[in-house]
């Protein structure tokens, strides 16, 4: 047996896995994007933080992201690979527009993908990337992590002082269960003091602080403008017929009238 054809996939079969992994990707966005609106209610951001509280501790939640991450890569290099391979097979483009029915949207999808790769890149930096420590960002905490059960266990006065400052400047929730708006110098602080406390981010308030640059919410709004354009116009546009299938029904236009009884081509050679 060949073990070449082990590993095969056929064009088509890519191009299935490809959109399956985008409609995935695009079921979790919708879910990402309802589960936002949290966000909108007037309750201090109560509601939003224990939904992100959830998502973060949760290990099916883990799971999924595991696999999330995995789809998302997968989709980028498989749709990488189709592109590059159409590339190769034709590195020279056509000397006429093509007319064919395929719309805008599905021309221009190397383009809008990497946008869109783009502001992910971009939208983690923002967040994600400070859930993993590699950028500095804001922070939240139990209160009840600062409870102190061992009696040696001794706390510095800068700690008390940054623990009493956070209180003073309101920054612990209405229930006082949670404080929030930790910098990340308070934190390290705290952390050194309370090596049993777990700090999350405070996504609450960076996302607000992050969506009052009025730029960065003008470069959001224009970029999925882009893209439901795009979109639009690829859904609305009506399909035309292509230059090589007008050819192919005039050829076999021909071919019927010449086929008829009484042609007089209608005999054929060998049956003399």
């Amino acid at each position: 047996m060949n073990n070449d054809r082990l590993i095969k996939i056929s064009s088509i079969t890519k191009k299935l896995l490809v959109a399956l992994f985008a409609s995935f990707l695009l079921i979790f966005l919708l879910f990402h994007m309802t589960a936002n609106l949290f966000i909108l209610a007037k309750d201090g951001g109560d509601a939003y933080s224990a939904f992100c509280h959830f998502m973060g501790t949760n290990v099916f939640v883990k799971v999924f992201e595991v696999i999330l991450f995995g789809c998302l890569v997968l989709h980028l290099c498989l749709a990488s690979y189709l592109w590059f391979q159409n590339r190769r097979n034709r590195p020279v483009g056509y000397k006429k527009p093509s007319r064919t029915k395929t719309g805008k949207g599905s021309k221009l999808m190397m383009i809008t993908g990497s946008l869109l790769l783009v502001c992910i890149v971009f939208h983690f930096y923002d967040f994600y990337f400070v859930k993993l420590n590699f950028v500095e960002g804001t922070y939240m905490v139990k209160t009840e992590d600062f409870m102190v059960n061992d009696p040696n266990q001794e706390v510095s006065e800068e700690a008390q002082m940054v623990f009493m400052n956070l209180l003073n400047e309101g920054k612990a929730s209405k229930d006082m269960q949670w404080i929030r708006q930790i910098s990340t110098e308070e934190r390290d602080i705290l952390q050194q003091a309370f090596p049993q406390a777990e700090f999350e981010p405070d996504f609450y308030h960076m996302a607000r602080q992050k969506f009052s640059v009025w730029h960065i919410v003008l470069c959001y709004l224009l970029f999925f403008a882009l893209v439901g354009t795009t979109s639009a116009t690829d859904s609305s546009r009506p399909s035309r017929p292509s230059a090589s299938t007008t050819t192919s029904t005039a050829a076999s236009s021909k071919s019927s009238a010449s086929s008829t009884p009484g042609s007089s081509s209608s005999a054929s050679p060998l049956c003399h």
